[in-house]
């Protein structure tokens, strides 16, 4: 039997238990991970929490409008042991008339049905050394790289207030700060990830916010100035966090690549395409 469970209700340490041990397992759906970067969530369980489908929603007036919420690229179905698409079915069959509009982007473990659309991702598995991996990479990214090398550019530890600062200055388009504030303490405090930045001279030239979950390696956020991007910082970062963790069988997971350009430069390090797909529903 599936039913909707709302916050308050919410066995934690089952719906915890059930993402840390599922089969599709994803930090972006673990409680503390939801109660950061959505205002309201509730869940679909299967049974005792054998599998189950996070759901994360604001009100308007009398309905709740169900969203995909900030920093968190995959939810959907999370389960123990496989499930069969017509299960994942029977979950969206199961979230109520009240819920007006419902956008959820699956995970790639999980299946497409009707109401979806296919949205792209890239990871890298790093399952050899650097230099193999290098080979791979595209001609414009070796030089990008080599860029960053000339210029002496450096990895260091760096906070999040310093690459927001760097995010409100130099790009056009703004994003929820206060909760990527939070989201990057938590993500520290429980050590589910970490922070990098890209140095020349002691000068800051930009960073970024990685999660660590599951055997994979998450580019959650990051941010360059103006300098850093003539200089190559992000290609020189990644090449460093590659180089880092050769030969682990992590996977650096890119998060992203629906934008052709984005999708470009992701595979320029011989990244392959993930897709996932996201759903959507509206009651008129």
């Amino acid at each position: 039997m599936i039913k909707l469970i709302s916050r308050k209700n919410i066995k934690i340490d089952k719906y915890d238990d059930c993402i840390k041990n599922s089969i599709q397992s994803r930090i972006y759906a673990f409680s503390w991970y939801l109660d950061t970067v959505s205002k309201n969530w509730s869940v679909l369980v299967l049974n005792d929490y054998e599998a189950v489908l996070p759901i994360s929603w604001q009100r308007k007036l009398f309905f709740k409008l169900g969203n995909q919420p900030y920093f968190s690229q995959q939810l959907g179905v999370f389960s123990k042991d496989l499930i069969s698409k017509e299960i994942q079915k029977e979950f969206l069959s199961q979230i109520p008339i009240h819920f007006f509009k419902v956008v959820i982007h699956f995970n790639s473990q999980n299946y497409s049905t009707e109401n979806t659309i296919t949205l792209k991702n890239y990871k890298l598995t790093l399952n050899t050394d650097y230099v193999s991996f290098k080979k791979n990479f595209s001609k414009g990214r070796k030089h990008a790289i080599k860029v960053g090398e000339k210029a002496s550019l450096y990895v260091k530890e760096t906070t999040i207030v310093e690459l927001i600062k760097i995010h409100k200055d130099n790009y056009s388009y703004k994003i929820p700060y206060k909760v990527l504030t939070a989201l990057s303490n938590v993500i520290l405090r429980n050590r589910k990830g970490f922070l990098l930045g890209i140095f020349k001279d002691e000068q800051l030239l930009g960073g970024a916010l990685f999660t660590d979950h599951n055997n994979r390696i998450t580019y959650l956020f990051a941010a360059f100035t103006v300098k850093g991007k003539t200089l190559q910082a992000s290609s020189f970062l990644l090449s460093e966090v590659i180089k880092k963790y050769q030969n682990s069988n992590l996977i650096l997971d890119f998060e992203g690549g629906n934008m052709s350009s984005i999708a470009k430069f992701y595979r320029s390090f011989g990244a392959e395409e993930e897709n996932y797909f996201a759903f959507k529903r509206t009651l008129l």
